[in-house]
């Protein structure tokens, strides 16, 4: 699923209810939380943007991340990585082996998000604390 960030307006890489099923129920290889500065701030702490880059085992890579207005149902949202800038830098890297589906991670996000109760930095950080 792709989206413009934030606008409302939303295109999508699956564009059917079977291959995104597909997708959430496909096991996650190894993740890495990832980090960019947030549109033309500096990139310091709580003024940036995290989310994380999950690994398939066919190699596809998917950000999966949360902000305001991201998602339809959810605002927690799975995009291929293929969109992803030169900006996002790793700040860790965890090896799930095949234990966690894509799905698994979109639900630590939360579907929700409150500036500071459940933010971006809150979602990626539950969904690299999975066991």
């Amino acid at each position: 699923m792709s989206f413009k960030s934030g606008s409302g307006n939303f295109s999508f890489d699956i564009s059917t209810k079977s291959g995104l099923t597909a997708l959430y129920n496909t096991p996650v290889y190894e993740a890495d939380r990832v980090q960019r500065a947030m549109g033309g701030m500096p990139e310091i702490g709580p003024l940036s943007h995290t989310g994380v880059r999950v690994t398939l085992k066919d190699g596809s890579q998917w950000l999966i991340h949360k902000g305001p207005r991201f998602g339809k149902s959810s605002e927690t949202v799975v995009v291929d990585a293929k969109h992803m800038s030169s900006d996002w830098k790793v700040i860790e890297t965890k090896d799930f082996q095949g234990s966690k589906k894509v799905a698994d991670f979109v639900e630590a996000g939360g579907s929700n998000y409150n500036i500071i109760f459940d933010n971006c930095h809150l979602g990626s950080r539950r969904m690299m604390d999975q066991k």
